[in-house]
């Protein structure tokens, strides 16, 4: 995959779920934004993806 597609990808995963996430709007109103960030990159699947997308763009630079 090259880096713009996976551009595209994160744009979309972003967009897709995360943007109208009621954890992550829950966390921020009830614990911070601090906590919702780390809940968000540790415990959801959705994170776990974005890291996947992440490392592929790292491995191509």
């Amino acid at each position: 995959m090259n880096r713009k597609k996976i551009y595209e990808e994160v744009e979309d995963v972003l967009a897709s779920f995360c943007q109208d996430c009621f954890l992550r709007k829950h966390f921020r109103k009830e614990k911070g934004r601090t906590y919702a960030h780390q809940f968000c990159i540790s415990e959801c699947t959705v994170g776990e993806k974005l890291k996947q997308l992440g490392n592929e763009l790292s491995d191509r630079t």
